[in-house]
């Protein structure tokens, strides 16, 4: 077997194997895609029973967070209104 026929076939292999990568990559781009919408009509189902949007999305938001990381942020937020007047 020659080099150049040895060539060939790695990059039969690797060709084959990107192709996969990139096939579960798409299925995983439309996957995500649709929960996109999902989470859209979720949202939408919200904002029909009254529910505010903006607070929604800053509590789901939150709720990503540390509870330190957020207990900070709103010490913050605090102090910063008093200095304001706002609070």
């Amino acid at each position: 077997m020659s080099t150049d026929e040895n060539t060939g076939s790695d990059y039969s292999v690797a060709a084959g194997e990107l192709r996969q990568f990139v096939e579960r990559i798409e299925r995983l781009e439309q996957e995500k895609k649709d929960i996109s919408e999902q989470i859209k009509e979720v949202y939408a189902e919200s904002k029909g029973r009254g529910y505010d949007q903006k607070a929604l999305r800053a509590i789901v938001s939150l709720r990503k967070k540390d509870r330190d990381e957020v207990a900070e942020h709103e010490a913050i937020l605090d102090m910063y209104k008093a200095a304001l007047g706002m609070a």
